[in-house]
C-alpha cells in the first residue's frame, strides 16, 4: 500500500508499485521533501487500462440510476473526510486552507452529487417518420483518460470522473506529478462507495505517462488540464487512434472595468480575478481593463485592499495567500515580474520574497511571492500578453466600448471574460462581442458545476460540468426501425 515516503499507483483496488521512487514531491510552502513518486511502468499502464476495461463492462451494465447511487455516496464520504483531504492539499499545492476548504473539497463533492442526479436522466431522442421510427441511444466511450492539473488536484479529478462515469465510462486518472495524493484518496473513496475495483484507477508519472495514455489503442478518450503546449502534445497524440479529446487549457483573459461601474465591486472582481489561489487559476483575469475617468480611484481602492492580502503559513487560518507551487515556478514569475519593469510598466506593489519573522522560519524556503501590481502597462507588453500563473495584475486604461472589445479580444486565448458595470444593455453587448468561452458579469471566477466550463480558441476544446460535459463521454448511435415491407431494388 501507500507509504509515507513514496505514492504509488493505485489500479483495481489496491497500491502497486516497485517502490522506486523516482519523482521528489516538494511542500512549496517550507521546501522540504514530503515524499517521492513511483512512477507507473509500462506494464503498471496496461494493467491501469485492463482493470478499467473489466469495470467498465460491469459499470456501463448498471442503470444510470444504480450509478448514480454510488455517485452520490462518494459525495457523502468527500464531505466526511473534508478536513483531512483540505490538509492534503493545502501540503502538496501551497494554497490557504480556508481556500482548500470552501471552494475545492466541496466543489469535487458538488460535482458527483450533481452527476450522480443526472445519471440517471441520460437518454436520447425519438424520430417519428412516414414508414418508420428513429431513436438514438447515448452510449458511453468506454475507457476514459483523465490527466490533471496541480492548483485544484481532487476538483479537477472529481470533474473529469463525475460525468464520465456517471454515463458508463471507466476512468485511469494520471494527476499532476506536483499533486499526486488528492486523485488517490478519491480513488480508495469510489471503491468504498461500492464502485467496481477498477473503476477509477490511477497512475503516476511525469509527461510521457500522460503521453502513453493519450496515443493508447485502448483508450477512448482523453481529457486534459494543463497549458496549452501540453494540450497540443496530447492532441498530437490522442491523433493516432482519432480518439476523443477534451481541453482545459490557459488564458490571458480580460477583465473590463467601466467608468459607470461599482468601483468597489470592479476593485473585488480585479482581487479575485488575479489574487486568489496566489494567481494560479487559469482562468484569471489578468488583463485589468479600466476605464480612464476612473482609473486613478481605482488604482487607490486596489492598493488599500491589497494591503489586507496577507501571506503566511498555508495551515493557519489568518493566511489568505500561500506558496506558489515550485521554486522554478517562482522564479519563471519573478522573472516577468523583471521583463515588465524593463518593459516599462510601473510596479505599483509587491512581486518580491515576503520577508519573515522568527516564528516563521521555515517559510523563508518556501515559494512565497508579494502580489503585484503593474499599472501604464500596453497591450504589446509580455505581461499582457503571456500566461504569467501568478499573482500579478496588469492594469491598462481604455477610452470607449469598441475600443476596449477589439483590445480584449487581441489574444490567441479565449477561456474567460469579465465586465463589471451597472449598464446591463451594455454588458450584454460587451460579453456578446468577447471572445471567450466564459464570461462573467459584475463578478469572476464563479464556476458552479451545473454550468458548461471551457474555451475557444488557444484555451481548449470541449466542456466541463453542466449537462454538456455528458455530450463530450457519449457517443451517439441511430437505430432505423422500418414500419413498411421494402420493394425489391432491382
Amino acid at each position: 500500500m501507500n507509504t509515507n515516503d513514496t505514492v504509488q499507483s493505485y489500479i483495481d483496488g489496491q497500491y502497486v508499485g516497485d517502490r522506486i521512487a523516482k519523482i521528489p514531491n516538494i511542500c512549496p510552502f517550507n521546501g522540504k521533501l514530503l515524499n517521492s513518486i513511483a512512477c507507473a511502468s509500462d506494464s503498471q499502464i496496461e494493467q491501469a487500462i485492463s482493470s478499467a476495461i473489466d469495470a467498465f463492462t460491469k459499470w456501463s451494465s448498471m442503470s444510470g440510476t444504480q450509478r448514480g447511487r454510488i455517485l452520490a455516496k462518494v459525495a457523502q464520504l468527500i464531505r466526511e473526510h473534508s478536513e483531512s483531504l483540505a490538509k492534503l492539499e493545502v501540503m502538496e499545492t501551497g494554497k490557504p486552507i480556508t481556500e482548500a476548504r470552501t471552494v475545492d473539497i466541496p466543489s469535487a463533492a458538488d460535482a458527483l452529487e450533481y452527476f450522480a442526479g443526472v445519471a440517471p436522466t441520460i437518454r436520447g431522442d425519438y424520430y417519428d417518420l412516414a414508414t418508420a421510427n428513429v431513436f438514438t441511444r447515448r452510449e458511453p466511450l468506454g475507457v476514459c483518460a483523465g490527466i490533471g492539473a496541480w492548483n485544484y488536484p481532487l476538483q479537477i479529478a472529481a470533474w473529469k470522473a463525475a460525468p464520465a462515469l456517471a454515463a458508463g465510462n471507466a476512468m485511469v486518472f494520471k494527476p499532476s506529478e506536483m499533486t499526486p495524493s488528492s486523485a488517490l484518496k478519491l480513488a480508495e473513496l469510489f471503491v468504498q462507495a461500492g464502485a467496481p475495483a477498477g473503476l477509477f484507477n490511477v497512475v503516476q508519472g511525469d509527461a510521457s505517462v500522460g503521453q502513453k495514455l493519450a496515443a493508447h489503442q485502448r483508450i477512448a478518450k482523453v481529457s486534459l488540464t494543463g497549458s496549452v503546449p501540453t494540450g497540443k502534445k496530447v492532441m498530437e497524440c490522442a491523433s493516432q487512434t482519432l480518439k476523443h479529446v477534451s481541453l482545459e487549457l490557459g488564458g490571458k483573459s480580460p477583465l473590463i472595468i467601466y467608468a459607470d461601474s461599482d468601483l468597489e465591486q470592479g476593485v473585488y472582481g480585479a482581487l479575485i480575478a488575479n489574487f486568489f489561489t496566489q494567481g494560479e487559476i487559469c482562468t484569471n483575469g489578468t488583463r485589468v481593463f479600466v476605464e480612464k475617468p476612473i482609473l486613478d480611484k481605482f488604482l487607490e481602492r486596489l492598493l488599500a485592499e491589497i494591503e489586507k492580502i496577507k501571506p503566511g503559513h498555508p495551515l493557519r487560518s489568518e493566511t489568505n495567500m500561500g506558496a506558489l507551487i515550485s521554486e522554478q515556478h517562482l522564479e519563471k514569475v519573478l522573472n516577468y515580474i523583471k521583463i515588465g519593469r524593463q518593459e516599462g510598466a510601473s510596479l505599483l506593489c509587491g512581486g518580491d520574497r515576503p520577508h519573515w519573522s522568527s516564528d516563521q522560519e521555515e517559510l523563508a524556503k518556501g515559494y512565497f511571492i508579494t502580489p503585484a501590481v503593474f499599472s501604464d502597462c500596453t497591450d504589446e507588453m509580455t505581461i499582457a500578453n503571456e500566461e504569467i500563473f501568478g499573482p500579478v495584475m496588469t492594469v491598462l486604461s481604455f477610452s470607449n466600448e469598441s475600443e476596449v472589445i477589439a483590445r480584449a479580444n487581441q489574444t490567441s486565448f479565449g477561456l474567460a471574460a469579465g465586465v463589471f458595470t451597472k449598464d446591463m444593455q451594455k454588458a450584454h453587448r460587451t460579453v456578446n462581442q468577447l471572445e471567450a468561452g466564459v464570461c462573467w458579469i459584475n463578478n469572476y471566477n464563479v464556476t458552479p458545476v451545473e454550468v458548461p466550463f471551457g474555451g475557444i480558441k488557444q484555451s481548449g476544446l470541449g466542456r466541463e460540468n453542466g449537462l454538456a460535459a455528458i455530450d463530450h463521454y457519449t457517443q451517439i448511435k441511430t437505430i432505423y426501425n422500418e414500419m413498411t415491407n421494402i420493394e425489391p431494388p432491382f
